[in-house]
């Protein structure tokens, strides 16, 4: 099976590359101890079972027996310590580090018991070890985790492994025999690095690729509008567990100012934005949760379009048109800064939006597109940026500690615009101690309410999942499950006469 990303992953840990490309690609290589089942209920991955203490501050996992490394070498507690110590070193610089570092003591009594106490009980403990890839000690015992050869020539425990990884062409993997979960259905999987998404497009109508997912525009009206690709493609939605935003650098000025960051919210139209760039296929959203869930709080509204609105608030913090060139200005310097996104054409056409209606209150701004890699590493992990348009992919548990406390600024970590507000960050401490499922509903309503006035963000949209998959791929659940179209993938199969027989890269 052939898809394709726009994006080539930085390398496959993905505790410490941190981003979906990578997390795409090495799912499919490693296990974790736990894993969430297509109705969204955690279950085992690597544990056969797990014990929870009275007191809620231990849990007991039991691996599975005879595990191995797809190299034959056993997997054991100690692969599953080694990769805690790993994650948790203040040198990995791992953004998912918050999360373990509360564990307070580590017991590994026999190779297939592996047991984690915290000072006290932690409501997110289970759904963070459904996230932790385990990774193997002998492989990378001793090295440094961001310049080991590993992360290119990863060993993993899951339904596949890596066999090329043509850099900036594509990523070939193949079935492991010594898959710990039994072997996947399809012989390989090829993702090839396709950064534009017409350009995939092409492909997937040439049959030169199998799936992709899709803007809108191809959804909606492209596929509908032509048999032939309504013949041999099969369509899936669904509300995926993510949004896009705007997200200002709060360590530059004028964003500090809480005036300044509300007009700009005000300023900008959303549902121009869902209308416009997603054709109707997004969610106007006032809180960073999955609309329809317990945790999206139903008494907050998004910030109307009001640009009078926008205007006074931009006079109240001291901005002026004194030359009268359109352009506001405050202190002789003129309200301008730069949009930065990664290469994808729904964030592009949205900052174009963007950039229209901020110039109809008195703001000029520029717009500047990159290449993933470098997007990453030379402007978000550095901080240096203006504003950007982003998205975000969520974990089922509410707690977002990693995105919001003002402890996970470091270069790496997520809190990469600067947020620190005290309130916040207490109710995400409490947030994370709270086991009544009530109580905790409440603490994080409380949250999002906060975080909707203080503006450090503008939520744009959340989104639909939109995928195209070849019908020669069959045994894909449908309807689609709680857990989203790919959750199964390892069960899906392509009869012979439909098998493709060797991959060229085009």
């Amino acid at each position: 099976m052939i898809g394709a990303m726009t994006a080539e992953p930085s390398g496959l840990i993905y505790m410490v590359a941190g981003e979906s490309a990578s997390a795409a690609i090495a799912s499919n290589i490693f296990n974790a101890l736990l894993k969430y089942n297509a109705t969204l209920d955690l279950e085992g991955d690597l544990a056969e079972s797990w014990v929870i203490s009275p007191d809620q501050k231990t849990i007991t996992f039991k691996l599975k027996p005879n595990l191995s490394w797809a190299d034959g070498q056993p997997l054991t507690s100690a692969d599953v310590l080694f990769t805690w110590k790993l994650v948790t070193d203040e040198n990995t610089r791992s953004p998912y580090a918050s999360d373990y570092q509360l564990v307070k003591k580590v017991d590994t009594p026999d190779p297939l018991t592996f047991s984690v106490t915290y000072d006290q009980a932690y409501a997110p403990a289970l759904d963070s070890w459904s996230g932790l890839q385990i990774l193997p000690e002998h492989l990378l015992k001793g090295q440094d985790v961001h310049t080991t050869t590993f992360a290119r020539k990863p060993v993993g425990s899951n339904f596949y492994q890596l066999d090329v990884w043509k850099n900036g062409e594509n990523i070939q993997l193949s079935r492991n025999p010594k898959s710990v979960l039994g072997p996947a259905q399809i012989d390989k999987l090829i993702t090839r690095i396709i950064p534009d998404n017409s350009a995939q497009f092409l492909e997937l109508m040439a049959d030169n690729i199998d799936n992709m997912g899709l803007d809108p525009i191809k959804y909606s009206r492209i596929i509908p509008s032509r048999p032939d690709l309504k013949q041999k493609l099969n369509l899936y939605k669904e509300l995926g567990n993510s949004y896009t935003y705007m997200g200002f650098n709060l360590k530059h000025k004028p964003f500090d100012d809480q005036r300044v960051r509300k007009a700009i919210n005000y300023a900008i139209d959303k549902q121009e934005i869902i209308d416009g760039v997603y054709l109707g296929l997004g969610i106007n959203i006032a809180s960073p949760y999955k609309p329809g869930t317990r945790w999206s709080n139903p008494d907050l509204n998004p910030y109307p379009y009001d640009p009078s609105k926008a205007k006074a608030l931009l006079k109240e913090a001291g901005f002026m048109d004194t030359d009268g060139d359109g352009i506001l200005e405050r202190d002789g310097k003129p309200f301008a800064f730069e949009i930065i996104t990664n290469q994808n054409k729904e964030r592009e056409k949205s900052a174009v939006l963007i950039q229209r209606r901020l110039k109809e209150v008195g703001i000029d701004v520029n717009i500047r597109a990159i290449e993933w890699a470098s997007f990453i590493s030379r402007f978000i992990k550095t901080g240096d940026f203006d504003v950007v348009v982003l998205g975000w992919g969520l974990g089922l548990d509410p707690d977002q500690f990693n995105i919001w406390h003002s402890s996970q600024q470091a270069p790496g970590q997520f809190n990469f615009i600067g947020y620190n507000n005290t309130t916040i960050d207490k109710l995400l401490e409490q947030g994370r101690t709270e086991l009544d499922p009530d109580k905790r509903m409440k603490i994080y309503h409380e949250f999002s309410k906060v975080l909707l006035e203080d503006c450090p963000i503008v939520y744009l949209s959340a989104g639909y999942g939109l995928t195209a998959i070849h019908k020669r791929v069959q045994g894909i659940a449908n309807p689609v499950p709680p857990a989203g179209v790919g959750y199964d993938s390892h069960k899906w199969y392509i009869p012979e006469p439909l098998r493709r027989n060797e991959f060229s890269a085009q």
